[in-house]
């Protein structure tokens, strides 16, 4: 099997690539950026047709995992403009080189994607996302299901892991590296997810491709929690000092950008369907601990 992977060297991407490559996949892994990749490199910016059209003559993948997204909610809310090069324009090329080499296409959206009102999102609930970010994802997501390709859209929700990916680190890196210097955190009590480790997403993921499933899946961790509730959960497990991470409201800080306050997902259809399941955050931290000790960190 050909996989194709854009954005493969963020957090999400680099996993996937890495734990195909350990099933015997030829793994291509697309990116603007020459970062350390895992397969075979290709350079192109999504939002590039002739690049993008270029590397689908030439690699012609069975499978394409779409990942490649302009993930900061302030900057799409700023350059609105250069989210949808990205988000939207970039995805109906990606589309349009898996119609040309007949791929199955794995498109990865967001909880973003619905206005936070209810919560507990189901892949059945109307998305109504509140910001441009949500916007352009959305859009992307109607671009897959309306293009004719065979496809399967998944939905994760704050993806931490345990390596800086894409020259960024995550939320619970940051965290812990944060606690370990003795610093203090302000972290919001009013924004609740379902966050997901990046390695649980990578073999969700790699399941979908190889049963060729189909649909919309809410591909995330098993537990809503809210931000707060993360760190401390993350401090806990790492033995870190719990009382330098501060309870603070969201309406303390001015985000371009509005979030809402519940996206978190419900996970019972990847539950049912899949052998590799989300993880209650519990068993997801305890597997990030395990990984980052092998990292000697």
């Amino acid at each position: 099997m050909k996989l194709l992977i854009t954005g493969a060297s963020g957090l999400y991407g680099s996993k996937l690539a890495e734990l195909a490559l350990l099933r015997g996949i030829e793994v291509f892994s697309c990116d603007v950026q020459e970062l350390p990749v895992c397969g075979n490199f290709v350079k192109f910016d999504v939002s590039d047709k002739g690049l993008v059209d270029e590397a689908f003559r030439r690699v012609k993948p069975d499978v394409v995992v779409h990942a490649a997204t302009l993930t900061d909610v302030d900057k799409c809310e700023l350059n609105k403009e250069l989210a949808w090069s990205v988000n939207v324009a970039g995805t109906r090329n990606i589309v349009e080189g898996s119609l040309t080499a007949d791929s199955f296409l794995v498109y990865i959206s967001t909880d973003y994607v619905f206005n936070g009102k209810k919560g507990y999102y189901k892949e059945t609930d109307e998305p109504d996302p509140i910001n441009y970010y949500g916007i352009t994802k959305l859009k992307a997501e109607d671009l897959v299901k309306n293009s004719g390709v065979a496809y399967c859209i998944g939905r994760p929700s704050v993806i931490y892991g345990s390596t800086p990916a894409a020259a960024k680190v995550n939320f619970a890196l940051w965290l812990i590296e944060t606690l370990q210097k003795g610093g203090r955190a302000k972290i919001v009590t009013d924004q609740w997810n379902t966050p997901t480790l990046n390695t649980n997403l990578a073999e969700m993921t790699l399941e979908i491709v190889e049963r060729k499933l189909t649909g919309i899946f809410h591909l995330c961790g098993a537990t809503r929690v809210s931000r707060f509730q993360f760190a401390q959960l993350i401090a806990e497990t790492f033995n870190l000092d719990k009382g330098l991470i501060d309870p603070v409201e969201s309406s303390m800080f001015s985000w371009p950008a509005k979030r809402p306050a519940d996206s978190s997902l419900d996970t019972s259809k990847a539950q049912r369907v899949l052998q590799n399941k989300p993880l209650e955050i519990g068993e997801a931290l305890q597997r990030l601990k395990v990984e980052l000790s092998q990292k000697g960190r």
